[in-house]
């Protein structure tokens, strides 16, 4: 295997100690997320918790073009990472990158973070009647318009990828994970923007709420951006419906 490895500068003082985390991934560390694609640990050091996203090993195809063609996902995630945090957009501290290559190409990577213990994410608000849940969705879509304004299309922005930190009575922060996926624009359009938003709910309230909130900021009427953003979330939820109902037929006829 060829090692390739890149730290954040303010963690470089802890390299021999990450790389012994990721030499032990697989027989230590606590486990939070065991996916058919990636698996999440958590670990102690120093004074810190990190996170270690380990990335499903490519297939021959994609081994060759993470090589040669594409940046891999455990890099995309340090970079997008870094850039969040210069736009002044949360997410969680990226501390180091690891990449293991053989003779046919990438092999296995991972992205390590600094672990944040997060009160909640925008799941919750969707899947239950969550205290001050309508103050948490405008500031939620405060933060969205925010990465909007700088150019920032977020591809998974989906309920599960925004942690949600209780700062005071009225007032949250959100963090942004699972980065892998980003474009950069000089400026978005308003149907990039609205269809930005379209996986993450299905529940109609919530999107007016959000398109109430988002069309003052846009400074456009509110029916506008409703319309937009619900003809968007509706698209969604139907090819993700459509997806479900292809795949329990096929399961059928395979038994």
């Amino acid at each position: 295997m060829i090692p390739i490895r890149h730290f954040n500068p303010l963690f470089a003082s802890l390299e021999k100690e990450l790389t012994a985390v990721i030499e032990q991934f697989g027989n230590s560390g606590t486990l939070l997320e065991n996916g058919k694609r990636n698996v999440i640990k958590v670990f102690p050091l120093a004074d810190i918790n990190i996170n270690v996203k380990s990335f499903k090993i490519p297939k021959f195809y994609n081994k060759v073009v993470y090589k040669y063609l594409r940046k891999s996902k455990a890099k995309r995630s340090f970079e997008y990472a870094n850039m969040l945090i210069e736009n002044a957009i949360g997410t969680p501290q990226p501390i180091a990158y690891f990449e293991n290559y053989n003779g046919l190409g990438l092999h296995d990577s991972y992205y390590v973070s600094e672990h944040l213990q997060a009160d909640l994410t925008y799941r919750e608000l969707v899947e239950t009647d969550y205290p001050d849940s309508e103050n948490i969705l405008r500031q939620f879509t405060k933060f969205s318009f925010q990465l909007h304004e700088k150019g920032i299309e977020f591809l998974d922005h989906s309920p599960g990828n925004t942690l949600i930190k209780k700062v005071s009575d009225d007032q949250y922060d959100f963090f942004l994970v699972d980065l892998n996926r980003m474009k950069f624009h000089k400026q978005m359009s308003f149907d990039i923007r609205m269809k930005n938003l379209s996986r993450l709910t299905p529940k109609k309230e919530m999107v007016m709420i959000m398109s109430d909130e988002y069309a003052k900021l846009y400074g456009i009427p509110y029916v506008e951006v409703f319309d937009k953003m619900w003809f968007y979330t509706s698209q969604f939820q139907e090819r993700y419906f459509r997806k479900r109902r292809l795949k329990k037929q096929l399961k059928f006829w395979k038994k």
